[in-house]
């Protein structure tokens, strides 16, 4: 493999920024519909 030129520490941090609040958004969400089904299912949170 070629070495490759890294790129700049902002955009890195930018990239890892972008990934870190998908996953939260994500798990948000799943979070939110697993309490949507157990509230539809008759069970309290």
């Amino acid at each position: 493999m070629d070495v490759q030129e890294r790129k700049p520490l902002w955009q890195r941090l930018a990239w890892l920024l972008a990934i870190w609040t998908a996953s939260v958004l994500v798990l948000g969400g799943v979070a939110w519909l697993l309490r949507q089904v157990m509230n539809a299912a008759g069970l309290s949170t």
